[in-house]
């Protein structure tokens, strides 16, 4: 009976993995698409279009955009997107799209990193479009570990209850994200995408 049992569980197994109960990513996940080194695209680039196909380029920028943040204001006719910061992915989160290279991964799996992404579509004189891709990355400031516990059952110093007002505001500056400057690299894995969508 019990051989019976064991082969049943085995031969399900079998089966299970040799059918396609798991896929692998998709060819054009994001997490897989790495910029080319040899390949500098300046920024802005220009995108070869009719003037009529406007939507058609604003769409695919949204699309792609899409691809690495949650997009907060987008306006068509002014052709500007801004994004809401994100976190950045490390090693643990591999399958995640946002650090383009191995350093960029270890400095966020190391310490907390965010960025946050602007484009402005252009038009240009002689036809097409100019998009400009800005991607600013910030460094979170902390005057001490999130979840330090270490002596904490001898030693409490903060009050029992704390009352925290918060001000939601679109011009309160959070102070404890030190900016860091553009991300050029991250740039550029996404200006080298729009290139090839066109």
């Amino acid at each position: 009976m019990w051989r019976k049992v064991c082969a049943g569980w085995v031969t399900t197994a079998t089966i299970m993995l040799t059918t396609g109960c798991m896929t692998g990513p998709i060819l054009d996940n994001p997490a897989l698409i790495r910029p080319d080194p040899k390949v500098n695209v300046e920024n802005p680039v220009w995108m070869p279009s009719d003037p009529n196909n406007y939507g058609k380029v604003f769409e695919n920028v949204l699309d792609i955009m899409t691809d690495y943040f949650e997009v907060s204001y987008s306006n068509r006719y002014g052709g500007v997107i801004e994004t809401f910061p994100r976190i950045s992915p490390g090693f643990e989160q591999i399958w995640k799209p946002g650090s383009p290279d191995a350093y960029q991964r270890l400095e966020a799996t190391l310490q907390t990193i965010r960025h946050r992404g602007s484009v402005l579509i252009m038009p240009a004189e002689d036809g097409g479009f100019f998009v400009q891709v800005t991607i600013y990355k910030e460094l979170e400031d902390l005057s001490q570990p999130i979840r330090a516990s270490a002596g904490a059952a001898a030693f409490r110093s903060d009050f029992t209850v704390e009352r925290q007002f918060e001000v939601i505001d679109p011009t309160v500056f959070e102070s404890n994200w030190i900016p860091r400057g553009r991300d050029t690299e991250m740039e550029q894995a996404i200006l080298q995408r729009l290139r090839k969508c066109m």
